[in-house]
């Protein structure tokens, strides 16, 4: 029997699977990404002059970095050499250097090094590379799908270029399969399959933006069928099942919602807010993260707008733990709306602020004499508490400094006048004469 490794290049791409076989060769047929390498973006002037910056491209999975990176090495006229950073190390790098640095002297040829997942390279690692990025001995491109600017050490990223990609639109992934089903080269067009639109779009929405998962997907519904059957949305049921989940706990995915879920309930859309709650419980988040995020909300965003967001807010953390998923998401959703469809004040967030700043322009503050502890023996000799007028003496409220001296025309806190704030805020306003 014939083994593969018998087999010639070509032979072997047979073998590939269809993501792979379909990669674009050129840059100008790389789908969904215009604005980083379409023909009127910098990145493509600079390639096709072939006087290619060292770059990183960040992005989501199946988004077309390594794609990209191919393409820009049969572009250009440089050596094209590749390393994974999750089974690379510092003897694969030094060795990268040394066969850069003969391309250069022997045939005054550059030499690209695409290094994917460099992330995960250490901090000696990446500031391994510095020297000979700086020097020209080679090209980098680097390829990450974490937040370059949490992972990776400055001096790298000062001399490197940032090219953000984007998750491929559900159009983008509709085209890209409908290339690969019809192409009787690379594709799965010698079988004659056909495919129904809705089945097509649905295989794209399931792959969120990574046209490999949307590949895989669309080669393996049609290794079951038939040539010549037609793919429809039943076909491609039976083969994914129950969706898949894209939110990663640990990534900057998870950030990105964490944020976007806080920013929907301080900007009172409910809509928004469940569907990023929604995600984070479909992602598998802990209620406690959960309760966490809005009990902040209820604090920072609403505060003494509605003083009983806070309430309700603790009492769903608390009521959540104690019940736990899948009825948990309940108490979360009506704790969500309440915060969403809440009056907003930030008055807290920026009082305490304002306060902690000024704090910190000197070390000792004064204390007036008269608000100084007054429960001890000779505290009355240090003049302490003496004129101290006991506000319940006068009714509740009686004119009085409490501020240092230094600060008694200072105001950190300044109302919102909106929803029970304004009731609370309008008799302080008063007494101390502000509008």
């Amino acid at each position: 029997m014939e083994s593969l490794f018998d087999t010639s290049e070509d032979e072997r791409k047979k073998y590939a699977p269809l993501a792979e076989r379909m990669r674009p060769k050129l840059l100008d047929d790389i789908v969904g990404q215009e604005e980083a390498v379409g023909s009127h973006s910098f990145l493509y002037q600079m390639i096709r002059q072939d006087t290619i910056p060292s770059l990183l491209l960040f992005g989501p999975p199946g988004c077309g970095k390594t794609t990209i990176a191919s393409a820009i090495a049969k572009t250009t006229k440089c050596e094209f050499i590749k390393l994974n950073a999750t089974f690379s190390g510092t003897k694969e790098i030094r060795e990268t250097v040394e066969k850069a640095k003969k391309e250069l002297d022997y045939y005054g040829k550059r030499t690209i090094v695409f290094i994917d997942e460099i992330h995960r390279f250490n901090k000696t690692q990446q500031d391994l590379l510095l020297p000979y990025i700086e020097n020209g001995t080679f090209i980098l491109i680097g390829a990450t799908t974490e937040n370059p600017y949490f992972e990776l050490n400055r001096p790298l990223l000062s001399r490197i270029r940032v090219i953000k990609l984007k998750p491929l639109t559900k159009k983008s992934i509709v085209h890209i399969l409908e290339k690969a089903l019809y192409d009787k080269e690379r594709g799965l067009g010698k079988n004659l399959y056909t495919a129904d639109v809705e089945a097509l779009e649905v295989m794209a929405a399931y792959a969120s933006g990574d046209s490999r998962i949307a590949l895989n997907l669309l080669e393996q519904t049609a290794s079951v069928l038939p040539p010549r059957s037609r793919i429809t949305l039943l076909e491609i049921q039976k083969v994914a099942g129950e969706q898949m989940s894209v939110y990663d706990k640990k990534g900057d995915n998870h950030y990105d919602i964490t944020s976007a879920f806080i920013k929907s309930m301080r900007g009172s859309d409910p809509n928004a807010a469940l569907h990023y709650l929604a995600r984070m419980i479909e992602g598998g988040e802990k209620p406690s993260f959960i309760s966490r995020r809005i009990m902040i909300c209820a604090a920072e965003d609403i505060g003494l707008a509605d003083p009983e967001a806070l309430r309700v807010a603790v009492s769903a953390a608390q009521a959540a733990e104690m019940v736990g998923f899948p009825e948990a998401r309940i108490i979360l959703a009506e704790a969500v709306i309440y915060l969403s469809l809440a009056p907003k004040s930030n008055s807290a967030i920026k009082g305490i602020s304002e306060a902690i700043t000024t704090l910190k322009k000197q070390r000792n503050w004064s204390i007036p004499d008269y608000l100084r502890d007054a429960h001890y023996s000779g505290a009355a000799a240090l003049g302490h508490g003496l004129t101290y007028k006991y506000p319940h003496a006068y009714g509740g409220w009686v004119e009085q400094q409490y501020l240092p001296d230094e600060l008694k025309s200072e105001i950190f806190y300044h109302p919102v006048l909106n929803g029970k704030e304004k009731e609370l805020s309008e008799i302080w306003l008063k007494r101390t004469k502000r509008k």
